[in-house]
């Protein structure tokens, strides 16, 4: 047995498993080049690219009506209240774009929401959507309105952001 155990570990048994390693790998590309060009070569873009319509943030608030809209804050470029930038919409910014996470896993919008908690990410003034392009940066009024949920509201709206994610 160790005989037959040194015998396929000498250089020039690895270096014939090398070479049957790389041929079939022509092999497998010419055979197969248009599954090895679009899956192995190329390079498609992440699913936070392909993330958010416009819209997403109001399907949430068809579901959750009573959910706060945080949306009182005044627009930078044109000094009137940004009532399109609401609390769900700087979540979503926030956890596709500014955290990279993915928007159709509860897991991920659990984490998200102890951001807010303070239960488990730092979340920096300088980063936050909204900082940019709001007076006032919102983080703190968001983070309280999140604190202000109830535990079955939190719930409700994790399950609300998969949901309109899983439709998308």
């Amino acid at each position: 047995m160790l005989k037959l155990w040194r015998a396929f570990f000498t250089p020039h048994f690895l270096k014939g498993v090398g070479c049957m390693l790389i041929l079939g790998g022509f092999w497998f590309s010419s055979e197969h080049q248009q599954f090895f060009h679009t899956n192995l070569l190329s390079t498609s873009p992440a699913y936070a690219q392909r993330v958010p319509s416009t819209d997403v943030w109001q399907q949430v608030y068809k579901q959750l009506p009573d959910l706060p809209k945080e949306n009182q804050y005044i627009s930078k470029q044109t000094g009137k209240v940004a009532e399109s930038n609401t609390l769900v919409s700087r979540m979503i910014s926030y956890h596709v774009y500014v955290k990279g996470r993915t928007p159709n896993y509860r897991l991920d919008w659990k984490l998200t929401l102890a951001d807010y908690l303070d239960a488990n990410e730092v979340m920096y003034e300088s980063s936050y959507p909204g900082n940019d392009t709001l007076r006032k940066n919102p983080l703190a009024g968001d983070r309280a309105a999140i604190r202000r949920l109830t535990r079955q509201q939190r719930n409700a709206l994790v399950q609300a952001l998969v949901n309109t994610f899983s439709q998308n």
